[in-house]
């Protein structure tokens, strides 16, 4: 914010949001970082999407094995061997004895196995949902501190340019002060007015540092480099959004976790049929007496269905009712937050188009007359100062809605996936 003093005509005043380019430029060198940049900076560095796509490496490599075969078992052992009577501890002399090879395979059913294909898709479905929600909210969280950051720089403008004005209004006091148009008493009111500025301006100093912290979070040492553009315009109508609503970031996740509890809820069902296996069996025995070549088939007898199989497909089937309902919830959650932020962002346009068209001009003007009346001699610096600090008071006002309004706005760019 600009402020009013003898030598700085008022409508210098008048334009705040020329600020911020001005700021940005002059800030930090010659280098510039813009909103693109550090998007995909964040997006490409970040450790939550590195994670996320090593997820979905897991699950996709575990999706091969979905629905195959368990490993067959080889089993060796000794039968029927001797060990009392008089063929005792001899391998030969018994005729039952035999050293037995034997290969098996367990089969699951086939609803089972289809069932493992269609969980171990939708888990991939899952996770690759769960990467976009995970960009967009970076993409979020980088507006957010990307806005903050921005806005720090606008306020530090404006109190930079109030304490140039008030030191070229200290210069030029003493000599108002000898030739009588100023008291002796109005150095101490501008020299005072310098400290609280100086106070505001550590406090805004702080602030930096913990938005450019915010920042080097998602970009790095870019973080110190002057901020280029702004994070933009609404790219989807709320009315648009609210008919779109079910595309919402965290709602696209329930269709593929839906589709995760029906396969498990029909591979419980599968276990009601049971699963059967072969095995081939080879025995050696003496030559007396010759090898033997053994098959057999085994099969499961689900007889407790009651007990097993049937309690384990009602809880199946109550999760998948669980994330029908819990669906439902965070979508009714979330269209009352599009509504909020639609009058909200209501509210902020009204209230910044409001103090630009008049509440600016209005501190302005009295900051003008103010200065008038002190230059004529007909008041004091004290009304001057506190119409100047109302004026700063109305700008930085103005950007704190700005900020607003564009946080909102980067709100609602974060719901749905481009």
């Amino acid at each position: 914010m600009c402020a009013i003093s003898c030598r700085t005509p008022i409508h210098r005043l008048s334009i705040v949001s020329i600020a911020l380019a001005g700021s940005m430029l002059a800030s930090s060198g010659a280098y510039a970082l813009s909103f693109a940049e550090a998007r995909e900076i964040a997006e490409q560095q970040s450790p939550r999407v590195s994670a996320q796509r090593l997820q979905i490496d897991a699950v996709e490599s575990a999706q091969k094995a979905a629905g195959t075969l368990p490993d067959p078992k080889l089993s060796v052992g000794l039968e029927n061997f001797p060990i009392s009577g008089m063929d005792r501890w001899s391998l030969t002399r018994e005729p039952m004895t035999m050293q037995r090879l034997a290969l098996m395979q367990e089969v699951p059913n086939q609803a089972k196995r289809d069932a493992k294909v269609a969980s171990a898709q939708a888990r991939v479905e899952r996770e690759r949902a769960a990467l976009v929600l995970q960009r967009l909210q970076i993409r979020q969280e980088l507006g957010l501190a990307w806005i903050a950051a921005q806005a720090v720089e606008q306020r530090d403008q404006l109190l930079a340019e109030l304490l140039a004005e008030n030191q070229r209004l200290q210069d030029s006091l003493p000599a108002r002060v000898a030739g009588g148009s100023a008291q002796a008493g109005d150095l101490l009111a501008a020299q005072q007015e310098a400290l609280a500025l100086s106070d505001r301006r550590d406090d805004l100093q702080r602030d930096r540092a913990k938005a450019r912290a915010m920042l080097r979070r998602w970009v790095g040492p870019r973080a110190d480099e002057a901020l280029q553009g702004d994070t933009g315009a609404l790219v989807r109508p709320v009315a648009q959004l609210r008919t779109e609503l079910s595309s919402h970031a965290e709602l696209a996740l329930y269709p593929a976790m839906q589709s995760i509890a029906r396969a498990e809820s029909h591979e419980a069902q599968s276990e009601s049929r049971g699963d059967w296996s072969w095995e081939l069996a080879y025995s050696r025995r003496d030559r007396r007496w010759g090898d033997m070549v053994s098959f057999q088939v085994t099969f499961d007898l689900p007889w407790q269905k009651d007990r097993r199989q049937t309690p384990m497909i009602q809880a199946k089937q109550r999760e998948l009712e669980r994330l029908e309902a819990e669906q439902e919830d965070v979508s009714r959650r979330h269209l009352q937050e599009l509504d909020d932020s639609a009058a909200e962002l209501q509210a902020l346009d009204s209230q910044i188009e409001r103090l630009k068209s008049t509440g600016l001009q209005l501190a302005q003007g009295r900051a003008e007359l103010a200065l008038s009346n002190y230059r004529a001699a007909k008041g004091d610096l004290s009304a001057v100062l506190g119409a100047r600090a109302q004026v700063l008071e109305t700008r930085l006002r103005l950007i704190d809605l700005q900020a607003q309004r564009d946080g909102v706005t980067t709100r609602l760019n974060s719901l749905i996936a481009d």
